[in-house]
């Protein structure tokens, strides 16, 4: 992410006002990047509508399985995409059960993969990291996805950047 990048960061807070606000700080990432697309109000529905759900996804997880601590969320528009990095802390037994997810999801076709998981899930409701909001992501928003692991500060945590781009251009949607 070369060009202007936007930052914010969630601080951390009780779960529930956290959660609170993945969907607000979603919407307001969208509308701040969708902007551009104003002159056609069917691209901007869809820019607006695409990005909303990227964002939205990436922070739910990143508020849902981290360690105490920031979420830094990154932003920019570069050419004809929309890239995102997402960075929290998450402790080594959630790094452990997301690596393993993401050798499940990453390992055919993700359109495939998500009509077998949500397969599974219908099958059996206790189902849970079944991976069905980055399958979507992939599937049905074509994003390119791609996660960093590094060390953290504190001992047993480690640093999780979650990478994620998608086509957005007035071709794209028409």
């Amino acid at each position: 992410m070369r060009e202007s990048v936007s930052r914010v960061r969630l601080f951390d807070g009780p779960l529930d006002l956290s959660w609170h606000h993945c969907a607000t700080t979603s919407d307001f990432i969208a509308d701040v990047f969708a902007l551009r697309f104003q002159s056609s109000r069917n691209d901007y529905r869809e820019v607006r509508h695409s990005i909303g759900y990227l964002v939205n996804e990436l922070i739910e997880n990143a508020v849902k399985f981290r360690a105490p601590g920031e979420i830094t969320i990154e932003a920019a528009i570069e050419s004809e995409s929309f890239k995102i990095k997402v960075s929290n802390v998450v402790d080594i037994e959630t790094t452990a059960k997301f690596q393993n997810l993401l050798s499940e999801i990453t390992a055919g076709d993700p359109g495939e993969l998500l009509i077998q998981r949500i397969e599974e899930n219908a099958a059996d409701p206790q189902t849970t990291n079944s991976g069905l909001g980055l399958l979507t992501l992939m599937s049905d928003y074509g994003a390119s996805l791609a996660w960093v692991f590094s060390p953290a500060d504190e001992r047993d945590q480690v640093r999780l950047e979650t990478y994620a781009s998608i086509v957005v251009s007035s071709e794209t949607y028409n």
